[in-house]
């Protein structure tokens, strides 16, 4: 490994040529190619926004680290790679979902039952974090879904029911990358690219990979972020051009406008 770019390298090698090949062979059938780079984009900015904190938090606990001249640069804690992937991640995924349906006649307006159930499962989530947060051992996968919970609670709620009529959409566009990641990522820390500490994790791994369950569970859920962000967003956008909004808001549609 050539000192000083291991990340970049690992980039270049296994996330990069995977982008650039989706882009060659893409299929923009979830929605126009505009709605697409534009809800892409959205969610990249986002990725990065929200991650970063979070990612600092858990390097500096020490629940991760790098190997010996694998890091070029860093900003705060976490290494120039890492806020790569913050980008990559949603093109690789959003590519790869960008092929597939889904039907967007479902009028936006949902009651506020169905709302609630979204959040409550996301309430789920957090509580499970919360509750594995109590041991050391739990710090990884306890943060993680914490982590995760806003996020599921801002899209459940918006919109549960159309994720779960497009659940073969939801799972295939998911399922894919999700095990694509985990092999690359399984061979990164073979190569000792980056280490998972045994003190803050669980020991339980991936049957057949030997992934620890944490990074199993970090890129199925980021995944499944980038996968039903990108869904609702064709949703959202295909319904207010759909309708006619009486007082030409888009907050009609989403409150019981025609």
């Amino acid at each position: 490994m050539t000192a000083g770019l291991g990340y970049l390298a690992f980039h270049t090698i296994a996330i990069v040529p995977i982008i650039a090949g989706l882009a060659l062979l893409a299929r923009y059938r979830l929605g126009t190619r505009r709605d697409l780079v534009i809800g892409t984009l959205v969610l990249s900015v986002l990725a990065l926004v929200y991650t970063t904190p979070w990612d600092n938090y858990l390097i500096e606990r020490g629940v991760w680290w790098y190997g010996e001249g694998a890091v070029l640069v860093r900003f705060g804690a976490a290494p120039l790679g890492e806020y790569l992937f913050f980008l990559f991640q949603p093109l690789l995924v959003a590519l790869w979902a960008a092929r597939f349906q889904v039907e967007t006649v479902r009028p936006l307006s949902v009651p506020l039952p169905e709302r609630a159930l979204g959040l409550a499962g996301a309430g789920v989530v957090a509580a499970a974090g919360v509750a594995l947060l109590e041991t050391d051992s739990g710090l990884y996968l306890g943060s993680l879904l914490v982590w995760s919970a806003p996020v599921l609670a801002i899209q459940w709620a918006f919109g549960w029911s159309l994720l779960a009529a497009e659940w073969r959409v939801v799972l295939a566009g998911t399922f894919v990358p999700t095990l694509y990641l985990w092999i690359v990522d399984r061979a990164a820390i073979e190569v000792g690219l980056w280490t998972i500490s045994e003190r803050y994790t669980t020991g339980a791994v991936v049957p057949l990979l030997g992934l620890p369950i944490e990074e199993a569970v970090f890129f199925l859920m980021t995944s499944l972020f980038v996968v039903q962000g990108l869904v609702l967003y064709v949703w959202l956008v295909a319904r207010l051009r759909a309708v006619e909004l009486p007082d030409s808001s888009p907050f009609a549609a989403l409150f019981g406008g025609r």
